[in-house]
């Protein structure tokens, strides 16, 4: 509560009004207009604006609650409070009525937001205008409406009076006074027009960068967009004026939308969107798992990434299927459930924290679902640092961040809100940061020109990551800074996999040249006998590439494509989807925009890191397939180019010499100088051994002892009890055993305890920020090309194995697998959860085969073997039975268990485990085989 304050700024008086709210409609309008009349009557005669505020604390007498705190009041009827100012004609003199009318406002009706109750309430406001026009030269005496509980009847007060504002109350003025208060009202008056005169003097308000601010807030602290981080799109009714505007979300890597528009697929957001991209839309009790009859998306096929989905959260039929109506309160209850639910998954389930921003676009009137959603997002996210607001209207901003203060503060929320900013200026704001211009991809076409390949055609694909003509020409070269460019190639030679934009640099001159091994000419040799037929009469050919880990392998499978992307359609494909859907999707993208499919280009299509059974039923699918058309034709169709690392890829080319190309460590004399050359060139850069990790030790032919010095070298002087120094033991333990693992970014931050960070940085730059010099160094980053999965492993595997010896000093690996089995933290994460299991299961289970390009072929998972070898039997048995506990009681651990028992002649523990795996499947041969293998 507040006493007068320079006439304009208005003063404030509180009402608890809690007792008179539930009273009758007579007592409340009495005792309603009182108030408001007194407050108004002495703003008016001092000439200063005011608000009265009904639901709010005005005394301490009740311990529950502060003077000045929100209560909230109960409202039957709008209309009791609104006719109660008709008071006004009965409580003024006759020849002010009027002027009153004017001066007091209709009362307002502010929803207070409670955690704690779903019960409505309001703070009913009433607010005071004196303007000189109206009260010059007059006062204002009142009568005072009063209930009389005897006769149930409302009175007014014998006498008139003159109220006045003393501090922060309406006190009458006294008898003594009423002349000399009376006479000082010219005073009054000059001072409310000099007020007023003041407040419409215009003042040049220097405005906000709000540029600089959603560049900022969009792109976590970056100037440019990337495709790292995903946008969840919360959005509101899009006016058809403003459909104009929003051509930059057709340009966000917008995982999901929640669309509180009823119309949007209609004529709305919606519409416009799915005419640019493929989307997948559900209702929201569907995405919550709620549904009673729908088909909920699974986790695993919404971290595939592959179509944005689309949430309408409108409509009550959409909420309650074939259920009885319900009345309104039901509803909202239902609605807030499921959106509290879609909302977890997504934080807990789906996306990793800090891996996607929140985007509120508040394109008309906010209604109270759109804040609740805010207040889940908020709780889930804990806090706004990956929230971010935009309104054109500071009318529409200014009602959601009232009712958003439930959760956190106005301060709080200006910080992430991007206010006032015309939506066509954010439109073409937003598109400058885009790293890449709009401009279409095209493909090769069989008759030597080109065809455009939008986006929305693209998506449709979404099993094969396509390579264009004019692959990443869209990019702005001039965004891209020195350092930024140097930073790709950086990341190439430490040993990430090469990405597109690593050639397409080069080709512009950007970035060094990147060395062509002899194996890629050799693979682009085969490609051309393929190609000419060379007697075989494939629809599907395969050109298999094996490879040493870590020696280029995929780096020259990637070099063939982009040699050929101009004169073969070429794609990578995603082995994530079913090999049914990738041959609906090869044979779409090869027949598209082809006149006639019997002369239309071969499709070669890159399959990595495959499973043989995968690739066999991929390639009879395709061949199927072709074979329906019965074109015949001198070319093949499709050519799998299958590239997979071996422990022994010569071995494998002897076998098929005609169609395999093998990449060794070992360097030819040619390439050792081509190795040589580079590395100094790039030590001229002022580029630092440790920052080219991988590439140096090529340039070693990956040497043994240059390994095991190299290893000891980084790790001299470590903290072998720090926490990142155990992530990097376990982190060695599984990537040296098991081919392609990693650990999540989710659960080395869970591990390393990082929470949310106050300050808004890359994600990257907190994780590595908390790691030690040596684990930097070790440590690469990788983001999983299907899931976008970003995950951490060890540069390279034979590092993995000198870290693994190095680190472990006197203890077992059977006990660091042991440790690592007790790691709450790790296997309680839920993101990345599946894929973590995955290659647990596979350290104790996955055997080596010869046919998989292993170098033998192993009785046990190689880790089981080297316990058993370097250990004993005993401690195998120890920590594969800790394991079967932890993970679910797997049969198949019980039947690698039942297997080690009887190799080491341990026949009734062997029969036990055998019918333990039995027990929890029946039918399965092998574990029937494991069974009769123990009797025999």
């Amino acid at each position: 509560e507040s006493g007068v304050n320079g006439l304009i700024t208005p003063c404030h008086e509180y009402k608890s009004f809690a007792t008179a709210a539930e009273l009758n409609k007579n007592q409340l309008q009495s005792k309603f207009a009182c108030e408001v009349i007194r407050f108004a009557s002495a703003c008016m005669n001092i000439r200063t604006n005011g608000t009265i505020h009904f639901g709010v604390m005005d005394s301490v007498e009740d311990t529950g609650w502060k003077h000045g705190q929100i209560s909230g009041i109960k409202v039957k009827e709008r209309e009791y409070y609104i006719d109660a100012l008709d008071y006004i004609e009965k409580c003024f003199c006759e020849n002010v009525q009027e002027i009153a009318r004017k001066c007091i406002h209709p009362p307002v009706f502010v929803e207070v937001i409670s955690k704690d109750s779903q019960e409505q309430r309001f703070v009913v406001e009433v607010d005071i205008e004196p303007t000189s026009s109206l009260v010059k030269n007059r006062f204002f005496e009142v009568y005072l409406p009063k209930y009389n509980e005897g006769s149930q009847k409302v009175t007014l007060t014998k006498d008139r009076a003159l109220y006045q504002r003393l501090g922060a109350k309406s006190e009458p003025v006294k008898h003594n006074d009423l002349a000399t208060f009376i006479q000082g009202l010219q005073d009054r008056d000059a001072q409310r027009e000099k007020a007023e005169l003041s407040c419409t003097e215009v003042y040049t308000e220097i405005p906000q960068n709000l540029g600089r601010k959603l560049s900022i807030l969009l792109n976590d602290g970056k100037s440019y967009m990337d495709d790292s981080l995903r946008y969840i799109l919360v959005t509101n009714r899009c006016e058809k004026d403003d459909l104009n505007y929003i051509s930059f979300l057709m340009h966000l890597n917008i995982f999901c939308v929640f669309d509180f528009d009823e119309d949007s697929n209609v004529s709305g957001l919606y519409s416009k969107y799915k005419e640019h991209h493929a989307t997948r839309s559900y209702f929201l009790q569907d995405f919550s798992n709620e549904s009673k009859t729908g088909n909920p998306p699974s986790q695993k096929h919404l971290c595939l990434f592959d179509q944005t989905s689309w949430i309408f959260c409108n409509g009550r039929s959409d909420f309650l299927g074939d259920e009885k109506p319900c009345d309104e309160n039901t509803w909202i209850r239902t609605k807030k459930k499921y959106l509290k639910k879609a909302i977890t998954r997504i934080c807990d389930e789906i996306l990793p924290k800090r891996s996607f921003i929140v985007l509120f676009l508040l394109l008309s009137p906010v209604q109270k679902p759109l804040v609740d959603t805010f207040q889940e997002f908020y709780t889930e996210m804990n806090g706004t640092e990956y929230i971010v607001c935009i309104a054109e209207s500071r009318e529409n901003y200014g009602k959601w961040a009232n009712l958003a203060q439930a959760s956190c503060s106005i301060e709080t929320l200006e910080q992430c809100s991007i206010v006032g900013m015309k939506l066509s200026h954010i439109d073409a704001t937003i598109q400058t940061m885009l790293p890449s211009t709009a401009q279409p991809r095209h493909l090769p076409v069989s008759t030597r020109g080109l065809c455009t390949l939008p986006s929305l055609e693209e998506e449709k694909l979404f099993s094969l990551e396509i390579l264009c003509v004019d692959q990443c020409d869209d990019i702005k070269l001039d965004l891209l800074t020195e350092r930024e460019i140097q930073e790709i190639e950086q990341n190439f030679y430490r040993g990430r996999k090469i990405i597109w934009e690593n050639f397409w640099l080069t080709d512009k001159r950007c970035c060094g040249e990147i060395i062509e091994r002899e194996a890629c000419k050799d693979a682009s040799k085969l490609l051309d006998d393929i190609l000419r037929g060379s007697g075989l009469n494939y629809s599907v050919a395969k050109l298999k590439i094996f490879h040493h880990p870590g020696s280029g392998g995929s780096t020259i499978a990637r070099q063939v494509l982009w040699k050929r992307r101009k004169d073969l359609r070429c794609a990578v494909i995603k082995s994530s989807y079913s090999p049914a859907t990738v041959c609906e999707h090869a044979l779409a993208f090869r027949d598209y925009e082809e006149k006639e499919i019997s002369h239309c280009l071969p499709v070669l299509l890159l399959i990595e890191d495959y499973d043989e059974d995968y690739l066999e039923e991929l390639r009879n699918e395709l061949m199927d397939a072709v074979a329906t058309r019965k074109i015949n034709s001198p070319r093949p169709y499709f050519i799998l180019m299958c590239c997979r690392r071996s422990n022994d890829p010569e071995r494998l080319c002897k076998a098929s010499p005609l169609d395999t190309v093998a990449v060794t460590h070992k360097l030819t004399d040619s390439e050792k100088s081509l190795f040589r050359t580079k590395l100094e060139k790039l030590k001229q850069k002022d580029v630092k051994p440790e920052f080219i990790l991988t590439f140096v030790l090529m340039c070693e032919e990956f040497n043994e002892t240059y390994v095991r010095d190299f290893v000891g070298h980084i790790l001299q002087d470590i903290d072998r009890s720090s926490r990142d120094t155990c992530l990097m033991r376990y982190v060695a333990l599984l990537n040296f055993y098991v081919p392609n693992s990693y650990f999540s970014l989710s659960h080395c931050e869970a591990f390393l305890g990082l929470g949310v960070y106050t300050e808004r940085k890359s994600r990257a730059y907190d994780f590595k920020s908390h790691l030690s010099e040596q684990a930097r160094m070790i440590f690469i980053e990788l983001r999983e090309s299907t899931t976008y999965i970003s995950s951490v492993q060890i540069i390279h595997c034979l590092v993995a194995k000198e870290i693994l010896h190095q680190l472990s000093g006197n203890e077992p690996q059977s006990q660091l697998a042991m440790t690592l089995l007790q790691e709450k933290t790790l296997f309680e994460n839920r993101f990345g959860q599946e894929e973590f299991i995955k290659f647990i299961r596979d350290l104790f289970i996955r055997r080596d085969k010869r046919s998989r390009g292993d170098n033998t072929d192993t009785l046990f998972s190689p880790f089981i073997e080297h316990v058993c070898k370097a250990e004993d039997c005993e401690k195998a048995i120890a920590v594969l039975k800790a394991a079967y506990e932890l993970i679910g009681k797997d049969p198949f651990f019980a039947q690698q268990l039942a297997r080690l028992h009887y190799n080491n002649e341990k026949f009734k523990d062997a029969e036990y485990w055998a019918g333990v795996a039995k027990f929890h499947l029946p039918n399965d041969s092998y574990i029937l085989d494991t069974e009769g293998q123990v009797y025999r």
